[in-house]
């Protein structure tokens, strides 16, 4: 593909974690001129498709979040252009997956089959994002640089076909090898330090949540693929250490930190918290209130008033400009974004809470955030074993999949609980059990619909800080209900515009431009039945 401008991605953040995880000390050591190999170096290149994937995803991923209401920007009027997520698609294609098809192509020929292997992986799960949020997208013919500048444009179903098929590519690589990968350094892989295990259980809980995506387009197919994984006893995620998780580091210079706490932690911020998603979580007594949003004034709420609870947000869909107000105004908290723990007290808690309590809170730990609160090594969740538990847990109430859907959503819970609980030295939830008990008694209550409306419910607020699956799961079911956007500048975005430097440089669709990015707004996704 042929884009007219120069590419832009957060180099410090690229560079800052190549230094971190120890990938580059052999770089000098390559041949006579080390600044150009003539042969790619595939332990270099491996780590810069995790980075550059994970830093292209920023984009979309806040898009996705402010549209399920996890944030608040300018994208929840539903009002996006050509530019909205540009950055993210040239990214994918002129940097993640090109380094990614370098390293099939590098690993293939040298028979590196771990490298191999995670490379296939990294290209499945990207393109089925890709699908997920633009539907149809260049596949085959891309990112073959001068040999084909104008690659078609394929079906989402094709492609999602071709992923499948991909996977058990990438599972077949990695029987090739020993309990380890043979990726040195173990750094080079940044998700699972070469651990062939993890990308084993990482491949088939891909599989799993492709075809639970399609289980309305596709039942037939949806169920005998996740009953084949669960009848073979296919490895899957099943304990939080074995999540697909990007983990974002600490450091200032090179800059290496979650991009929500850099856009935050500092006297201007990109968004503001999304009011709808902080009722939620008061008025059902969560504990996660704590983790995921900071108060930097304890009165301070909508409208820069000063007779709230510190809980500052905005509902989505609010048209009015912005007061001076980032000093006040509720920010990201411990989790995902690894900024600060809110232990302050919160002035109207109900005297019947038990989960979302006083409880040890200080009349002093909120303040006006800086670069020296917290510490930025914050997480994007990826695919984690809360989320294959949920999952599994849907199919099981709509595909019948014969697994215990009950116990699955309390064990999914559980496991987002511990997760956040152990969030970078916070103070650990208490009684998790008990809350757990509870929605559990909600889930009970309820009729099936109910009880699919409870387990997505659970989901949508487990995913915070991954609305890329959020989005996914409210076109795949309606779940959970969102509050209406006060003032709505068009319908709800069932697809993500396509990148307009794709639009007017691709021979293949110049002609059809304007059409393809107003059909964007109004068509399904395929599987979005």
């Amino acid at each position: 593909m042929k884009f007219r401008y120069k590419y832009k991605i957060q180099a410090l953040l690229l560079s800052g974690l190549l230094l971190v995880s120890g990938a580059c000390k052999d770089f000098v050591n390559i041949n006579d001129d080390p600044n150009n190999p003539t042969v790619p170096v595939i332990s270099l290149v491996l780590p810069a498709t995790q980075l550059s994937m994970v830093g292209n995803m920023n984009g979309v991923n806040n898009g996705a979040s402010s549209i399920m209401q996890h944030i608040v920007s300018s994208i929840n009027r539903y009002q996006q252009t050509g530019t909205s997520f540009q950055d993210s698609w040239n990214g994918f294609y002129t940097q993640t997956l090109k380094d990614i098809e370098t390293v099939i192509k590098e690993g293939t020929a040298q028979e590196q089959w771990g490298y191999v292997a995670v490379a296939k992986l990294e290209k499945a799960y990207l393109y089925s994002i890709m699908v997920d949020l633009w539907g149809d997208v260049p596949y085959a013919e891309a990112v073959q640089g001068s040999e084909n500048e104008s690659p078609a444009f394929e079906s989402g179903a094709v492609i999602y076909d071709k992923l499948f098929l991909l996977i058990d590519e990438a599972l077949a690589d990695l029987d090739k090898v020993n309990t380890t990968l043979a990726i040195s350094p173990a750094s080079s892989d940044v998700f699972y330090s070469g651990n062939k295990a993890n990308w084993v259980r990482m491949a088939n809980s891909l599989k799993l949540k492709l075809y639970n995506q399609i289980r309305l387009s596709d039942p037939a197919k949806a169920t005998a693929g996740i009953q084949a994984l669960l009848t073979s006893n296919a490895p899957l995620i099943t304990d939080n250490a074995q999540d697909f998780t990007f983990r974002f580091g600490a450091s200032i210079n090179p800059n290496n930190r979650h991009p929500w706490y850099t856009s935050h932690y500092q006297a201007s911020k990109d968004f503001y918290m999304d009011q709808n998603m902080i009722e939620r979580l008061f008025n059902n007594d969560d504990p996660r209130l704590r983790y995921y949003i900071f108060r930097q004034n304890p009165t301070a709420y909508i409208g820069n008033s000063s007779t709230g609870n510190g809980y500052y947000g905005r509902y989505p869909g609010d048209p009015t400009a912005s007061p001076a107000d980032n000093p006040r105004r509720a920010t990201v908290g411990i989790y995902p974004a690894g900024g600060l723990y809110d232990n302050g007290i919160i002035n109207n808690l109900p005297a019947a809470y038990i989960y979302l309590t006083n409880t040890n809170a200080s009349a002093t730990a909120n303040r006006t955030v800086g670069v020296t609160d917290g510490t930025g090594a914050g997480i994007t969740p990826l695919i984690t074993n809360a989320m294959v538990k949920f999952i599994r847990a849907e199919a099981a109430l709509t595909l019948n999949t014969g697994e215990d859907a009950r116990q699955l959503f309390i064990d999914a819970i559980t496991a987002h609980l511990n997760t956040v609980s152990s969030f970078r030295g916070a103070p650990a939830i208490t009684n998790i059990s008990g809350f757990v008990q509870m929605l559990a008694r909600q889930y009970d209550a309820a009729n099936a619909a109910g009880k699919l409306a409870v387990v997505m419910n659970q989901k949508y607020i487990a995913l915070y800080g991954n609305g890329i699956e959020a989005y996914n799961d409210y076109r795949r079911t309606g779940l959970p209900v969102l509050g209406a956007p006060l003032a709505p500048l068009n319908s709800f975005p069932l697809r993500f515009y396509y990148s307009d430097t794709e639009l007017s440089s691709n021979s293949a669709v110049v002609a059809q431009a304007n059409d393809m990015q107003v059909a964007q707004q109004v068509t399904p996704v395929f599987w979005d039945k």
